[in-house]
């Protein structure tokens, strides 16, 4: 595995089948041209992802998207101008030159333009647009630094990682769907339901059971190897378990304890959750290395970024 900055030996990977780590502004994602059946096909290997579960397609720009959809409804376009490029995926129907294995089967897509320069700069240099999946084993937490790539794939078939520092957002993009003239959000992400509604007016949110083939809509993702926890009583875990070696997550004023197997981890002295999005995962990541028997947390605030990041931590706790 090399790891490195050259876009044109990206390109050259992937112009030949093969599969590259990307970085973003979100999290790092495993992509191959849409046109490699063979490099879409080994993305899924890689991950270990189930072939039910179809990936997004990444453009460089918003002109772009209407060479690869069919309907381009006017609240995708609202939005598209609203939040483009950014962190935001809109789910359309697909023109028939996106092939059937890119997207499982469906006649729908996910397509959004990323907001990282270096990523852009690959996009334009090649003759397609690129499907990348997060750039993680299926379900694990997911990598927003180079580094978290190589110690996932090390000892994989993954020839080249494009290392694009830190992600600035550091949680997935808002995945956002339109049935009957009614906006559907089928994944929460960075761009906030509150920040969309501003837009577009009320919108829905789609239950897990009827949108599992949507991208971002199975029950467990995201989890850590280590136990995590969420909870509103963090003192009643702590006095269960007084011998247990855990790690609390949590924001806001400087904690301390007496007891020696207790960490404090602040994720924002300032109570900011951007800055908690931009740290969770590479926390989680960080505190797999350090054989803690549980990490703990409370809940956000259920408004703006705190859906999205309890969204994450519920189904980083669901079981398998």
């Amino acid at each position: 595995m090399e790891i490195g900055t050259d876009i044109k030996r990206a390109a050259n990977y992937l112009n030949d089948g093969d599969v590259v780590a990307i970085p973003t502004e979100t999290v790092y994602g495993l992509a191959a041209s849409i046109l490699s059946e063979k490099g879409i096909q080994k993305i899924y290997q890689l991950k270990g992802r189930p072939n039910n579960n179809p990936l997004i397609v990444h453009v460089a720009s918003i002109e772009e998207i209407s060479k690869w959809v069919e309907v381009w409804p006017e609240k995708a376009k609202i939005l598209a101008d609203a939040f483009m490029p950014g962190p935001i995926t809109l789910v359309l129907p697909k023109s028939n030159k996106i092939p059937h294995y890119v997207t499982s089967g469906q006649d729908t897509v996910g397509i959004r333009v990323p907001n990282h320069p270096l990523f852009v700069e690959l996009l334009k240099s090649l003759p397609a647009p690129l499907a990348a999946p997060s750039a993680n084993p299926s379900n694990a937490t997911s990598a927003t630094q180079a580094k978290h790539v190589v110690s996932y794939f090390k000892n994989k078939d993954l020839p080249y990682v494009l290392d694009g520092g830190a992600c600035t957002n550091g949680l997935e993009s808002t995945i956002v769907g339109f049935e009957k003239n009614e906006v559907v959000i089928y994944r929460v992400g960075a761009i906030t339901i509150e920040q969309i509604e501003r837009w577009v007016g009320k919108v829905k949110r789609a239950t897990t059971k009827k949108h599992t083939l949507t991208p971002g809509m199975f029950t467990r993702h995201y989890a850590p190897k280590t136990p995590l926890i969420m909870t509103d009583d963090l003192d009643a875990y702590t006095k269960q378990y007084p011998e247990a070696h855990v790690a609390i997550l949590y924001t806001g004023k400087k904690k301390k304890s007496s007891n020696a197997k207790i960490t404090y981890i602040n994720l924002s002295e300032s109570d900011n959750l951007e800055e908690v999005g931009q740290k969770l995962y590479a926390t989680l990541l960080a505190l797999d290395e350090q054989s803690y028997d549980a990490l703990l947390i409370q809940p956000f605030p259920s408004t703006d970024l705190g859906i999205t990041l309890n969204d994450r931590l519920t189904r980083a706790t669901a079981k398998k």
